[in-house]
């Protein structure tokens, strides 16, 4: 690596091999020679005057490509498409007569975008089902232990561990359900023309709107598409790298809030993320555990979410049947996009492949919020032994606010429950106490909850290859 020049750190730091090497030159025009050797075997199979010859020239020379002979020819040209057509034509010689026959650049380069980020789009996938089965077995593993509930991040009723990352899952898994729809039907732009009439294909066939139809559905077949853009222009619509795009800033938003409520947990000492033995938290802080890791998760996605407003604008602002001033957003912003989620994905594998639980600290901070939260409790016991509501509830409302107090600004523990025991016109006992201290009463169907959710949540990512690790690089 060349440390004299700029490098992006989605390559250099975040996204994996697999997603850098889906967007690589290498696929890309390997993927324009498939569409040229398989145009010219649907053409010839059509009826056109092409030789079997140059069908099997044209496939046996996919892989071999002469990029510095395509850099000349570009630098020559001022064309990439025309630039890799010449040089195809130089590794098959006796096929660079009908190398684009009746094409136009947009025949590669469009299809080539779709094939591309249909392949990124299934890679995603396959992570997003990893993410999602960690968040399974963490919240299957602590889905009865309470934990303090948080609304406006002030304490609110009682809640599991298990039960608030279902929260987390399901964000995930509404953003598989897209993803996988944005892959079952995405559409091929297919063989469309000069500015999308098929006229070039009209005349190569003698005006046999069956044949061009054919042909069509041909190069489908080849590339496993169930369909072709209904109609388009010169390119198929830039809305539908907008979609692409919005679900993958719908992970991004997923993922945020994961990490924002991880940091906050953190904060607190309950849920951290893994921490290794020799990594240090802060350069003058020796004793901090930093949550870096979800940091960093949150820092991408703020980059993928606003990613996702380039093919809106491009989308927004083409003309008539096209402009150009797509392309240079959209081979930076689309390919940054993939490589930043994948990047996501990534780190958030790893995190939650080891929150540490720290259980003690959570009891802890049950037990200081309960007393508040069992006051109803203890009141409607209180009445069923003859106690009068109106005065007791307001005892609770003024023994409350002295152990508020006691707790805000004398720093000391929350007494409120020794106040109210001592009241006798409370007349609770210590068997009754312990009762209604127990927080399992507060967590509601939290536990069944989080069996409920994960066996759908299996069944979703049943078909995916789960079994993937992640070692970040830094």
């Amino acid at each position: 690596m060349r440390t004299d020049i700029y490098n992006s750190p989605l390559n250099t730091r975040y996204a994996s091999y697999e997603m850098q090497h889906i967007f690589s030159d290498q696929v890309k025009f390997e993927t324009y020679r498939r569409l040229w050797a398989n145009l010219s075997k649907a053409e010839q199979k059509l009826g056109l005057n092409i030789k079997d010859e140059q069908v099997e020239e044209l496939f046996n020379h996919i892989e071999d490509i002469d990029f510095e002979k395509a850099k000349e020819f570009e630098k020559e040209l001022r064309h990439d498409v025309m630039a890799h057509i010449k040089t195809y034509g130089i590794a098959a010689p006796n096929a660079k007569g009908i190398i684009h026959l009746g094409a136009t650049s947009c025949f590669v380069t469009d299809n080539t975008d779709i094939i591309v980020m249909r392949k990124a789009l299934e890679l995603v996938a396959n992570k997003l089902a990893v993410l999602i089965k960690n968040l399974i077995d963490f919240s299957d593993k602590y889905k009865d232990l309470p934990t303090l509930g948080f609304t406006h991040f002030q304490p609110a009723q009682l809640v599991t561990v298990g039960k608030r990352a279902t929260l987390w899952a399901y964000d995930f898994l509404l953003d598989l359900e897209d993803i996988e729809y944005r892959i079952d039907n995405l559409k091929l732009r297919g063989i469309k023309g000069t500015t999308g009439t098929q006229a070039s294909f009209m005349d190569l066939f003698e005006n046999d709107e069956e044949k061009v139809k054919k042909l069509d559905k041909l190069i489908l077949e080849a590339f496993d598409f169930k369909e072709s853009v209904i109609v388009s222009g010169q390119t198929y619509t830039r809305k539908i790298d907008y979609e692409i795009l919005s679900s993958l800033s719908a992970i991004a938003q997923s993922a945020h809030k994961m990490t924002n409520d991880i940091r906050l947990l953190q904060s607190l000492k309950e849920i951290e993320e893994p921490f290794e033995k020799t990594q240090v938290g802060s350069s003058a802080m020796a004793y901090k555990r930093n949550p870096m890791r979800s940091e960093r998760i949150a820092s991408l996605s703020k980059f993928v979410i606003n990613n996702a407003q380039n093919p809106a604008m491009v989308h927004a602002t083409q003309r008539l049947e096209r402009t150009l001033d797509d392309s240079a957003n959209k081979r930076i912003a689309v390919a940054e996009s993939f490589l930043g989620i994948d990047a996501i994905l990534e780190i958030a594998i790893n995190v939650t492949s080891g929150l540490v639980v720290n259980d003690k600290v959570i009891e802890k901070h049950v037990r200081e919020e309960l007393p508040f939260m069992a006051t109803e409790n203890i009141l409607m016991e209180a009445v069923k032994k003859g106690g009068d509501r109106q005065i007791l509830h307001e005892k609770i409302r003024k023994y409350s606010m002295i152990a508020s107090n006691r707790v805000k600004k004398e720093g000391l523990d929350n007494n409120l429950i020794e106040l109210l025991t001592n009241d006798k016109d409370f007349g609770i006992d210590d068997e009754q106490l312990k009762e209604i201290l127990n927080p399992y009463k507060y967590i509601g169907r939290s536990k069944s909850q989080v069996e409920e959710f994960n066996k759908i949540a299996k069944e979703k990512i049943a078909k995916y290859d789960t079994d993937y690790n992640v070692e970040l690089n830094v």
